[in-house]
């Protein structure tokens, strides 16, 4: 009977490759976090820092030193981050060398409402409270609490996407019937916004308007602007 000896050397390559795969698996399965990362997904001012996060996952038993990779539930370290009130997402992940890595995404403040309970609204329009760590200059709102935040928001949130606007609206307040005035940065006038309808052509209306008005140099001549009325802009002179 012939040996076929080609067959039993491949027998014995697959056996070695299961075996050192397993041995690999087990040895890395029991290896500690050796280190954990903190990463913010964008480059603005933080409402929450590193320290804090680090301090959070302390708090919740998820340390370098006391997690084993097979242990570790990635799911349950990515609840404990996205329940944060500062953070808006979070992922995690473990690297081969046992890098604990998060990559998170703070929630981002568009309007600070000043009411009996101060608080922000934020980039989804829920409401945020203020943070420890860095006060965000965004317009003032008055006259508005939770029940209106829903009324305001796309007023904040067009101002938030337009440098313009972001650098000249200071203040937005409510009035009865559900009637905003905003306030212009270094301006007397009074901007008239009107009920929240049609808030893209009326903020480009006062865009066209004040850029005109500024060239002519006729801004400090107006009491009232106001913009409730479709494709045109109303002036008022002092």
């Amino acid at each position: 009977m012939k040996i076929n000896y080609n067959y039993i050397k491949a027998v014995f390559v697959v056996a070695v490759v299961v075996f050192l795969y397993g041995f690999a698996g087990q040895r890395n399965s029991t290896r500690k976090i050796s280190k954990i990362e903190v990463h913010f997904t964008e480059s603005e001012n933080l409402y929450v820092t590193e320290e804090a996060v680090n301090k959070l996952l302390i708090q919740n038993k998820v340390t370098a030193a006391s997690v084993g990779k097979e242990t570790l539930d990635l799911n349950r370290v990515e609840s404990v981050l996205n329940n944060h009130e500062m953070v808006e997402n979070a992922e995690v992940f473990v690297t081969l060398d046992g890098i604990l890595k998060t990559q998170i995404s703070q929630r981002r403040p568009i309007g600070r409402v000043l009411a009996e309970d101060v608080f922000y609204v934020d980039r989804l329009g829920d409401r945020m409270p203020l943070s420890p760590y860095y006060s965000a200059r965004v317009p003032v709102v008055t006259g508005v609490d939770d029940k209106s935040i829903e009324e305001v928001y796309p007023i904040l949130d067009y101002i938030s996407k337009d440098q313009f606007l972001q650098e000249h609206v200071t203040a937005i307040t409510r009035k009865r019937g559900g009637l905003y005035e905003l306030e212009i940065r270094q301006m007397d006038f009074n901007l008239f916004f009107g009920k929240v309808e049609n808030v893209d052509i009326k903020f480009n209306n006062f865009k066209a308007f004040y850029k005109k008005a500024l060239k002519d140099e006729l801004l400090n001549t107006y009491k009232m602007v106001d913009l409730q009325f479709g494709n045109q802009v109303v002036c008022t002179k002092k």
